[in-house]
């Protein structure tokens, strides 16, 4: 069974900010991890039924880049929204940076679009009708 993802954050309040507030997630749990020097936080989905989304902070991580498009290693994480205009929306007013406008993929599947986190990791945004 598949039980979260992980992704790194410059800044563990923030991130949880945009995954709450813009995103529509709730945090479950944050910690210290002393092992490591991090700080860890679990969100998901308000009715706790999809993926776990781990945000990791550590301390001691001096540089935080986000490598250029095509060299980034990791490609995106992705939601399913319910409006993707009322979505869009309210990004731009939050000031999110829209990659990919919304397209239609194909002529019988979902709307889509891409946005990017405060960090600059890319989600996929979907909307099926």
């Amino acid at each position: 069974m598949f039980v979260h993802t992980s992704i790194r954050t410059s800044d563990i309040d923030k991130s949880i900010d945009f995954y709450t507030r813009i995103m529509g997630l709730k945090l479950l749990s944050r910690r210290a991890i002393p092992q490591n020097d991090a700080e860890i936080a679990f969100l998901q989905d308000l009715e706790e039924k999809g993926a776990k989304l781990e945000l990791t902070f550590y301390h001691k991580q001096k540089r935080f880049i986000q490598a250029d498009y095509e060299d980034r290693v990791f490609d995106h994480i992705a939601f399913e929204v319910r409006d993707m205009k009322n979505t869009i929306s309210t990004m731009r007013k939050e000031k999110t940076t829209i990659t990919d406008e919304p397209y239609k993929l194909g002529p019988t599947g979902p709307l889509i679009a891409f946005v990017e986190d405060p960090d600059g990791t890319l989600i996929e945004l979907i909307e099926r009708k």
